[in-house]
This record gives structure tokens, sequence and C-alpha cells, in this order.
């Protein structure tokens, strides 16, 4: 058997061009504003979106409410245990890359004078990781930041959804020479090229992150990596759009 046969062979026995199995439980932590528990596959991420009152000093007075992200993995989330960031009195790089990626990606979607002088915060706690965490992340935010904007209508604290449209992120790569879709952590690891992609739900990128690890990135394969990742976050969209129905 060759090595391109076995990368072939993939989680959940998926085609080049499938997601692993997806799943977005609304309403996971009932003391947050909105929240979710998004599962891809073995990565499993809390998504929580917080409601205060009030902007950061910067924006007082403005009439701009503001949007931002933390993120960060649980201890025992990868198996060997991680050690948590208090402990080393401030979060890595990676931490910090992440969760700005994640604010970032967001705020695409938010129209900041709908939501007024308010302050919404959004954590991701990964509980288990297996590849594509801060995807996950972003796709699970958005649904807990839609249920947020929702819950504030409801009670009166917004006169309108500031959100403009949906997001979702997915990761692909290319593993000995083949554009896969939804990398896995085995995957992830041996890929000659890695991406992260995030697009809004009328197909408007957001963001793109690739890297080539040993092979330079072609633009064939460049095109061949959005035209999967575009067909992922088709499909990511019904099950954010239950979420938020329900």
């Amino acid at each position: 058997m060759t090595d391109r046969t076995q990368t072939r062979e993939r989680s959940y026995g998926r085609a080049a061009d499938a997601l692993r199995p997806v799943s977005i439980e609304p309403g996971f932590v009932s003391t947050a504003t909105g929240s979710v528990l998004i599962s891809a596959g073995e990565t499993r991420v809390i998504c929580t979106a917080s409601h205060t009152g009030g902007v950061p000093k910067w924006l007082a007075g403005s009439g701009r409410g503001w949007v931002t992200a933390e993120y960060g993995m649980l201890p025992a989330s990868t198996g060997d245990r991680r050690q948590r960031d208090v402990t080393k009195g401030r979060p890595d790089g990676r931490t910090v890359e992440i969760q700005r990626l994640i604010g970032r990606s967001l705020r695409a979607v938010v129209d900041f004078t709908a939501l007024g002088e308010n302050t919404i915060y959004l954590d991701c706690d990964v509980l288990t990781a297996d590849g594509g965490t801060r995807c996950a992340s972003i796709t699970g935010a958005y649904v807990a930041l839609a249920l947020a904007c929702d819950a504030l209508r409801e009670r009166g604290a917004l006169a309108r959804s500031p959100l403009t449209g949906s997001l979702a992120a997915v990761s692909c790569g290319i593993v000995d020479g083949e554009p896969l879709l939804d990398l896995d952590y085995r995957e992830d690891s041996s890929a000659e090229v890695d991406a992260n992609v995030v697009m809004t739900g009328d197909g408007g990128l957001v963001e793109v992150q690739a890297t080539a690890e040993r092979t330079p990135l072609s633009r064939a394969n460049l095109d061949a990596l959005l035209a999967l990742a575009a067909k992922g976050i088709a499909e990511l969209q019904p099950a954010q759009e239950r979420a938020v129905g329900a």
C-alpha cells in the first residue's frame, strides 16, 4: 500500500471533499446570553456570547458597539496536559493569534451602529482538539452571537439585529499532493499546505490563511482549496440555521 493510498483513508470514511460529522447544540450554557457546543468530528468547542452594557473607553459616546473574542484550550483537550495560560502569566502567541482571528471574523458581519453602545464577548473553549479548532470556534461563535442578538431583541435591549449576514469557517489543505477538505489532526500535521478559510453566507471571503509547509503553493492549488472551502461552508450553513432556529 502506498503512502498516497493511506492518505486517502480519511476519518469517518470521508471523500476528499467531505466534512467530518458536524453538530451544533444551542443553549449549551444556560447562563450565557447565547451559547453552543459545536462538534466537528472529534473536535469539540463550547462557544458563548456574553452581553455587557457599555463599550471600551475609546468607543464611549460614539453610539457604536463592540464585539471581541477570547479562545482557550482546556488542559486535557489534546491528550497530553496543556499548561493553562493563567499559570504562565500570559496567553501564548498561538492563542492570541486565534482569538484575534475569531473577533476580526465576527466583526465583519456586525453593524455596530445597530448594536449601540453594547459589548458582546465571544468565548471559545476547546474541550477536545483533533484539528480545525479555530474554524469550529468561528462557526460556533457566529451561532452563539446570533442567539445572543435574538435574546437581546426579545429583552428590548436591541431594536433590530446587528448581524448583516452569516459567517462560517473551514480548514483545507494538500496532503500527499491531494486537496482535502476539513483536515483532522493527522492530516494537518502531515500537510504540504494547510489553509483556514472564513466566508460569509453569500460567498464573500473574510480571511484566507494559507501556509506552504514544504512545497510552494501554486495558483491552481489555491483555487482548488478555495473551491473546497466554499463547498464546505455551504454545507455548514444549514447546521447553523437549524441551531439558530431552535
